[in-house]
């Protein structure tokens, strides 16, 4: 039987917070210890404090946990970070202080220097940054680990394949993002119904500078950030789950259409739990991918990718999406906890 880690949730209430119970109950490496929340619901078992959002019920066995308030100590091994930026910053940091693997989902620490912004299948060797965060912070044995805004995540793995390949020189995304990225209550019915809202306060310099540092090097302790210029547009959209992005790219080198289709159906996806069989699906069907139909592929966590063609500007233009808050969001935190594990840092 493999070691089970206790794992303590920070913003277990909120949408992010559920979908981490909801991908914790079977998973065979971790185990929940810990739910934590704001002093509203602090003290209260999870059913009553928590106004579940998800399909299907509560698991029977966290129903009664007490929750916890939002600060070390805490029963668990790992933390998983589901909070709001504007208290993440200061409390991820106290308790990577008080010893604990601290492994995010907010924004807060996504571009310090010495924070990985993981996603494991692309940029793995960036955990190097963990022992230069111990040494300039003063932590000991705990540290920050974060995963990208989960636009990022639908379009930054077919650019690292194409980035790989053949070198990036430039990069346009629109960005069509579900209402479910907002948060609960998230968007007003009478601004999202019937309408398209072409603006989602600062989502797109993260989408522009996250890929970038995503796409970098590690490179003596810190991150040489990938060197093309990189475009975004970012548009809230009547869709329940699932972010779609339209991207348009100019390469360093030649590239036939075969060989762009390739770069991306052959990136390698990894061996941890949460891994999908394929990292990245490339469809040949002319309407796909569509969020309601593809994005639970792979359990949530495979990127699809379609509509891969040349362009008349740039040279090459495709439409790739993620389910938000799995691959997005819940999905990517753990995954990157698998990767600590797998790498003996945790």
């Amino acid at each position: 039987m493999p070691k089970k880690y206790r794992v303590g949730i920070l913003g277990a209430t909120g949408t992010v917070g559920q979908r981490f119970i909801q991908l914790l109950e079977n998973h065979p490496q971790f185990e929940i210890t810990a739910l934590a929340a704001s002093d509203r619901s602090a003290g209260k078992p999870f059913a009553e404090a928590c106004a579940w959002k998800l399909s299907g019920e509560i698991p029977e066995k966290i129903r009664s946990v007490n929750v916890d308030p939002i600060e070390p100590p805490l029963d668990c091994d790992i933390v998983f970070s589901s909070l709001p930026s504007t208290v993440a910053r200061e409390t991820e940091e106290a308790f990577a202080r008080a010893g604990y693997p601290v492994i995010s989902n907010s924004s807060s620490y996504r571009m310090d220097e010495d924070v990985p912004l993981l996603i494991p299948e692309i940029n793995a060797s960036h955990v190097g940054l963990i022992e230069t965060q111990r040494q300039k912070r003063g932590f000991s044995k705990g540290f920050i680990v974060t995963n990208p805004n989960c636009a990022v995540v639908s379009f930054a793995p077919p650019l690292a394949a194409l980035h790989r390949k053949f070198g990036i020189e430039a990069a346009i995304i629109t960005t069509l993002q579900a209402i479910s990225g907002a948060g609960y209550p998230g968007v007003s019915a009478m601004d999202i119904t019937d309408n398209v809202i072409p603006y989602i306060a600062g989502e797109e310099p993260k989408v522009e500078t996250e890929a970038q540092k995503i796409l970098g090097d590690l490179d003596a302790g810190s991150i040489r950030k990938a060197d093309f210029a990189l475009s975004a547009q970012c548009f809230r959209v009547n869709v329940l789950d699932g972010h779609t992005a339209s991207v348009r790219v100019k390469l360093k080198t030649t590239a036939t259409l075969e060989d762009v289709i390739d770069a991306m159906r052959n990136f390698e996806s990894l061996k941890l739990y949460s891994s999908p069989e394929r990292f990245i699906e490339v469809l040949d069907e002319p309407a796909r991918p569509q969020p309601r139909l593809d994005r639970d592929r792979g359990r949530g966590m495979t990127i699809t990718v379609g509509r891969i063609f040349p362009d008349n500007v740039f040279d090459y233009r495709f439409v790739a999406l993620s389910h938000n808050t799995v691959r997005g969001a819940a999905g990517s935190a753990i995954l990157n906890a698998e990767l600590l594990i797998e790498r003996g840092i945790v």
